[in-house]
């Protein structure tokens, strides 16, 4: 059994690529797994709604590709069952590139990326593009309530196959959220220490400029001599 993002990239110039290269032997054992790749496992669909942004390709009617990112808070690209997956398109600069592409070429093809954890997911798939007054209910299950956006559609992505990427080239980098997690433990030391530091720096002075036994004992007389 081929995986089946195999039965979709490996056409005859890739595979004869492979073969230019001396690549195309390593390359059989993907046309030979087991396991074919195309339904949602767990592990995917933890990845896939744990993401903000990814990539997308779409193909114009002229053959030419089309890379987009797409963004918006974690979640916004939901894992509706073990074969599809969709999100709300929000408003954005009106040329609709991709939408259109679309209307003549439903393929799609993603990428997903953990830069942190140096991990990357490809999908493959085709898309439904859904309208509110068309499907409200599936408008409603993408919703994202806290993100302040004008929802104008929602694609929705059949899945055709996936795969896992190497992560080999893959630079890390860290969100905001990422940093102030791994600051925090730094950022209590540092607290304590200061506190420490100033309680020393107290009791060091106090040494050094004992306060007469004579003050803060018995009464004293308070004149007030005015009041704003």
């Amino acid at each position: 059994m081929p995986r089946a993002f195999s039965k979709i990239s490996f056409t005859p110039s890739v595979k004869a690529a492979q073969s230019l290269y001396r690549s195309r032997e390593a390359n059989l054992g993907f046309e030979l797994a087991d396991d074919d790749r195309s339904e949602i496992t767990e592990r995917e669909a933890q990845f896939i709604e744990a993401r903000d942004s990814f990539y997308q390709a779409t193909v114009n009617q002229d053959g030419w590709p089309y890379v987009q990112h797409r963004g918006g808070p974690v979640g916004f690209l939901k894992v509706i069952d073990a074969h599809t997956i969709g999100f709300a398109d929000f408003s954005g600069n009106r040329q609709y590139l991709s939408v259109g592409n679309l209307f003549a070429n439903d393929r799609i093809s993603l990428i997903l990326m953990d830069y942190k954890e140096k991990r990357r997911l490809k999908i493959w798939g085709r898309v439904q593009i859904v309208h509110e007054r068309e499907a409200p209910d599936v408008i409603a299950k993408l919703e994202m309530p806290a993100y302040r956006a004008r929802i104008e559609r929602a694609f929705i992505i059949r899945v055709e196959a996936w795969d896992w990427n190497c992560p080999q080239h893959i630079t890390a980098r860290y969100t905001d959220a990422d940093i102030e997690q791994l600051v925090a433990p730094l950022q209590a030391q540092l607290a304590e220490l200061q506190k420490t530091q100033t309680q020393a720096q107290t009791r060091s002075q106090t040494a050094a400029n004992p306060i007469p036994k004579e003050l803060g004992q018995g009464e004293l007389s308070l004149v007030v001599s005015g009041v704003r």
